[in-house]
C-alpha cells in the first residue's frame, strides 16, 4: 500500500469517527466532564493545558535553530522540525475552524447551540479542530520520529494535553480527535518530505 493511499485511508477513519461522536458522542461526553470539574480539577487541567498552546514550542524551536545552526546540526534541525510542525498544524487548524465555524461546547451549556455556522471567525465558534491537541499532537509526533524509544513519554504527555480541552469545556471529543489526527500527520509528511534526511543525514553532509 501506497504512502498516499495509507494517509486517505487514516483521514477517511478520523472523519468517519468525528462524525459519529459529533453525533452521538460529543455532548453527552461534554455534559458529562461538566459536572467533575470541579475547583481542584479545574486548577490542575487549566495548567495542563497551557502546555498545548504554540508559543511554547515556536520560539524556542526558532531560537534553538538559529544558535546551533552552525555547531550542532542535528540540534539545530530537530528544532527547525518541531517549530515547523507547530506552525503548520496551527495554520491548517486555523483555516478548518475558520471554515466549518463549529460552535464550542460554552454555547451549549449556556444556550444550546450545537452545530456549524460556516465562515464564523468568532471564537465561540472555532472549536473543530482542537488547536491545542493538533499543537500537543504534531510535537509529541515529530519528537518520536527522532526519540521513537520515548514514544509512551510523548504521546502519553499529548494526550493528556487534548483530554484537558475535553475536561475544561473548550472542546468536543471530536474537536480533539481531528485535532490530534491533523497534529500527527503534520509532522509525518512534513519529516518525510522536508526534515528526515537533514535530521539523520552523516555529520559531514550537514551544513
Amino acid at each position: 500500500m501506497s504512502t498516499q493511499s495509507r494517509y486517505a485511508i487514516s483521514t477517511a477513519i478520523v472523519l468517519i469517527a468525528s462524525a459519529l461522536s459529533f453525533t452521538f458522542l460529543d455532548r453527552q461526553t461534554a455534559l458529562f466532564y461538566r459536572a467533575l470539574d470541579t475547583p481542584p480539577w479545574h486548577e490542575v487541567f487549566d495548567t495542563i493545558t497551557r502546555f498545548g498552546q504554540s508559543e511554547w514550542y515556536l520560539v524556542p524551536g526558532l531560537i534553538l535553530y538559529v544558535l546551533f545552526r552552525k555547531s550542532r546540526p542535528t540540534l539545530s534541525w530537530t528544532a527547525l522540525f518541531v517549530f515547523a510542525v507547530t506552525a503548520v498544524s496551527g495554520i491548517a487548524a486555523n483555516i478548518v475552524k475558520f471554515i466549518l465555524g463549529r460552535a464550542r461546547p460554552g454555547l451549549f451549556f449556556q444556550e444550546g447551540v450545537y452545530g456549524l455556522d460556516w465562515f464564523n471567525a468568532a471564537h465561540a465558534w472555532t472549536s473543530f479542530p482542537s488547536g491545542h491537541s493538533a499543537t500537543a499532537f504534531s510535537v509529541a509526533a515529530a519528537l518520536v520520529l527522532i526519540y521513537p524509544g520515548a514514544a509512551p513519554l510523548f504521546y502519553g504527555a499529548a494526550a493528556i494535553i487534548a483530554f484537558s480541552r475535553i475536561f475544561l469545556g473548550q472542546h468536543y471529543l471530536s474537536d480533539v480527535i481531528a485535532g490530534s489526527f491533523l497534529g500527527i500527520a503534520t509532522s509525518l509528511i512534513l519529516y518525510n518530505r522536508y526534515f528526515k534526511q537533514r535530521i539523520h543525514a552523516p555529520q559531514e553532509l550537514k551544513p
